[in-house]
């Protein structure tokens, strides 16, 4: 299984904001230069953060990204759930269906292991992937510009 781009980036842009320090609120610009993501991706991806409460977002002079409790203590196996399309491992249907597929075990296999990465993932918080030696990584990256 493969994650998104889109839940990649997600994942390390609620994993920056995990280390912010007090006071601390990083534009959405400052975050993708950070990550070396470009900063329309990240504006996205921070718009359905903030829609899942996981992070406030404030404009103008002062404003900046937080997490929210949410954010912190959110399971990332729920969050790599809801971020990720609710699509099959393996495509059966499509534009040339698999002969297999009103007798296959195959799918219900591959559902059943996507279903494991999953829960793998059930018990590992935000907070959870920002210990040492990973959180002052975090703050020791360098702001470059973004990528286009």
């Amino acid at each position: 299984m493969r994650l998104t781009r889109f839940t990649d980036v997600a994942l390390r842009v609620l994993m920056r904001l995990a280390v912010t320090e007090d006071g601390e609120a990083p534009t959405t610009r400052e975050v993708a230069a950070a990550m070396r993501v470009p900063y329309t991706h990240a504006a996205k991806v921070v718009a359905r953060l903030q829609h899942l409460g996981l992070l406030d977002a404030r404009r103008g002079r002062g404003g900046g990204l937080t997490l929210t409790p949410s954010g912190h203590s959110a399971p990332i196996g729920s969050l790599v759930r809801e971020l990720e399309a609710p699509e099959e491992v393996v495509e059966c249907e499509g534009d040339t269906p698999c002969p297999l597929r009103s007798a296959c075990r195959l799918r219900g296999a591959l559902r059943g292991a996507q279903e494991a990465f999953y829960a793998a993932l059930d018990p590992i918080t935000v907070a959870d992937l920002v210990t040492s030696p990973t959180g002052p990584l975090l703050l020791g990256i360098g702001s470059g510009p973004p990528p286009d």
